[in-house]
């Protein structure tokens, strides 16, 4: 099992709505998660700097592979376009990034 992180900025007048969406994600949106290997997944919210925290526990063995099949799920595509206007990434994120990802610095078991 593999913990990731990422962060990513949203704009403030949003969060209303984004809040609103992810209190009734879709169940497809959900399992295609599921199916690729995602599991604890969570998104933390701070204001008013406005920035979110995702995080997950990856069970697969080819990350890449299970990223790819979310990212051609069309109601995946579908919920990305209504969310994605919402997000603001940041400046500093990796070429081809959208959510920055963290590095861990420490766990405790």
């Amino acid at each position: 099992m593999q913990r990731m992180g990422m962060m990513i900025g949203i704009a403030p007048e949003a969060i209303p709505e984004y809040r609103r969406l992810h209190a009734e994600v879709w169940p497809e949106v959900l399992e295609r998660l599921r199916r690729s290997n995602i599991t604890n997944y969570s998104i933390f919210l701070r204001e008013p700097e406005n920035v979110m925290f995702s995080y997950w526990e990856y069970t697969g063995t080819d990350f890449p592979a299970d990223s790819a099949a979310i990212a051609a799920d069309p109601v995946t595509q579908r919920w990305w376009k209504i969310c994605g206007p919402m997000q603001r990434p940041l400046s500093t994120r990796a070429e081809g990034e959208w959510w920055a990802a963290l590095e861990e610095v420490f766990h405790l078991a």
